[in-house]
């Protein structure tokens, strides 16, 4: 009788634990959502690669795409929380970040290779200016404040300018130091790729660009907070899908012609004509870029104190 008592008293507690374990609050599913804030630039072109692949379906993963027409725009909807990636830079990701994380990195969009360009200082046709020592003194067209300045700057410190000797003057809308340049109103200017391309149509000259120094010229993935933890396996579906779509540019860059005039992602003059630089895979600024920068911020005053460099990028995810 004892035993059997035993028998019952252990299956009414298995009873008791199952209905009680049923109980429990399920977690509730991951939001497979992204909502993403998308200048019309190159380093956009994959994750249009990815949707027109199928990659960001197959992994589960639904992409709203924001269209933003200025870095302004999309740092407005960042602030606001309204979008959960962008595509940026390593000056305005520190930026963000100065008094609180807010954003981390989750991979390069875009660098500088040895063969092609991400930024070039040129000078306008009729400038005279044919080396890196003719523009000591001349104003260069930037935007201040960000990585086109920081650019500007170390290329020309590490091709023999010094500090003193550089010149420069703020022009933030890039179309506008583009024509400023081709109209002779600035003697040189600094340009992302493929802008300056256009500008070489016109007649300018690269001075020095980033191909000898890669380091220098890069763009960054990044995503809020928020959005890594709140979202981190779909942030992962979304990179796994995103890698796809890179390893099928890079395989056949000329492929996507059609896509990039489609999406605006090169000027319309350019269509047919651009060649398409081998994109990043799965790699992150080092620690040794992002102190480069701050040091660079902090001449600049931008910063007073640097960004730890785990909050600026998000290792668990690599």
């Amino acid at each position: 009788m004892r035993r059997l008592m035993i028998r019952l008293v252990t299956a009414g507690a298995l009873v008791a634990g199952a209905v009680t374990a049923g109980c429990r609050p399920v977690a509730p599913a991951e939001d497979a959502t992204l909502k993403l804030g998308l200048l019309p630039i190159l380093e956009t072109l994959p994750m249009h690669v990815a949707e027109a692949q199928g990659y960001l379906k197959a992994a589960g993963v639904q992409v709203e795409w924001v269209p933003v027409a200025s870095a302004a725009e999309r740092d407005q909807l960042m602030q606001a929380g309204q979008i959960d990636g962008m595509i940026n830079d390593l000056v305005s990701t520190v930026l963000y970040n100065k008094d609180e994380q807010k954003i981390a990195v989750v991979r390069f969009a875009r660098t500088a290779t040895p063969d092609i360009a991400q930024y070039a200082i040129l000078a306008g046709k009729d400038s005279g200016i044919q080396t890196v020592q003719d523009l000591k003194g001349v104003e260069i067209g930037i935007s201040d404040g960000t990585v086109i300045a920081y650019v500007t700057d170390r290329l020309l410190q590490l091709e023999g300018l010094a500090a003193e000797d550089i010149r420069t003057t703020s022009v933030i809308r890039i179309a506008d130091r583009l024509q400023l340049l081709g109209q002779g109103q600035l003697k040189a200017a600094t340009l992302p790729d493929p802008f300056y391309s256009l500008a070489i149509q016109d007649g300018a000259t690269v001075i020095v660009d980033d191909r000898a120094h890669t380091e220098i010229g890069n763009s960054v993935l990044s995503f809020s907070v928020a959005a890594l933890k709140n979202k981190p396996q779909t942030i992962r579906k979304f990179l796994g899908a995103l890698d796809k779509a890179i390893a099928d540019v890079n395989a056949d860059p000329a492929r996507w012609n059609d896509l990039m005039v489609e999406k605006k992602l090169i000027p319309a003059p350019l269509a047919g004509k651009y060649t398409l630089p081998q994109l990043p895979t799965g790699a992150v600024p080092t620690e040794a870029q992002f102190k480069d920068v701050q040091d660079w911020m902090i001449g600049k005053g931008l910063i007073q104190t640097r960004v730890p460099y785990d909050k600026l990028v998000a290792l668990d995810l690599n």
